[in-house]
């Protein structure tokens, strides 16, 4: 049986994918024809008032090329880091301009056909590739003593480009990068995020022991795969893969499911009941054992 729309958490992220994307290409416009500043920069640093934010990767690249703690920007990385902490890759899927852009490709893909909004992947490499982009990206910027991702970032060019042309009428040459990032797609779904996004691979670390997952209820499983055909990251919700490093969260397994064999729960109930229930095992094991002295 179909979710309603709003029971379906996949349009609840395309609604907040749409908020972020047009805050991203939007700000640059406020900024310079009506001097609205109450939000700066793009996801690579951004300020929203006084609360400045910065990405994970970039803020760890400058602090390896500069060669010394800079504590604004180990301030601006807690924001990010706690909320892969808790909520896993969930930049990638929620907030991150290229998954909109390439949300918008899957959907107008689907106007013609299910198959090729589902398509099937043409090409797979091994996931270990992730990890071996992110330590080569590192590499790279610790040898040129640069900080790589600032520059060739596929997020944060969509927000620069967009400055350069609010502000100056001009785009780079760099804008090429996030055509081939999304051409890419139609080899592979999300084909750059799988296996090339260095920031998307950090993330993943992160949150590698993050709260929210998707649980398999395997009693509930009528092993119809269609999760798996819907799953964006090549990853197999139908055998329990979406507790895995690889997951982002995206919830386009859950919706899909027509058992409800997939939710979204709490690992371990969630820090804070896990926490209380030791506290109170640990009270009535201590009462148990002062009652029978």
């Amino acid at each position: 049986m179909k979710k309603s729309i709003w029971k379906r958490i996949t349009w609840w992220r395309y609604a907040f994918l749409f908020i972020c994307f047009v805050i991203v290409v939007g700000n640059p416009f406020l900024n310079y024809h009506w001097d609205i500043n109450f939000v700066q920069g793009w996801f690579q640093s951004i300020g929203v008032g006084n609360l400045w934010v910065v990405s994970p990767l970039e803020g760890l690249e400058s602090i390896l090329t500069a060669k010394f703690f800079y504590m604004p920007s180990l301030v601006g990385m807690v924001v990010p880091v706690v909320t892969a902490l808790l909520l896993g890759r969930v930049f990638c899927s929620w907030m991150c301009p290229i998954e909109f852009l390439s949300v918008i490709t899957d959907k107008f893909f689907g106007v013609f056909s299910q198959k090729l909004k589902y398509r099937k992947d043409l090409i797979t490499l091994s996931r270990r590739v992730l990890w071996f982009t992110l330590v080569i990206e590192l590499l790279i910027t610790m040898t040129i003593g640069y900080p790589m991702f600032v520059w060739w970032s596929p997020p944060g060019l969509v927000g620069r480009e967009t400055m350069f042309y609010a502000f100056y009428k001009v785009v780079t040459v760099e804008v090429w990068i996030v055509f081939v990032v999304l051409m890419l797609n139609l080899v592979t779904r999300r084909f750059f995020c799988r296996y090339f996004c260095p920031l998307g691979a950090l993330l993943s670390l992160i949150g590698k022991k993050r709260q929210l997952v998707v649980k398999y209820i395997s009693d509930k499983c009528i092993n119809c795969k269609v999760c798996d055909t819907r799953c964006p990251m090549g990853i197999k919700p139908s055998t329990g893969e979406s507790q895995s490093v690889y997951c982002w969260n995206c919830a386009e397994c859950v919706d899909a499911c027509p058992t409800e064999a997939l939710k979204f729960v709490w690992r371990d109930d969630g820090i804070i009941r896990l926490k209380l229930h030791n506290n109170l095992t640990g009270s009535e094991a201590a009462g148990k054992l002062t009652s029978t002295k």
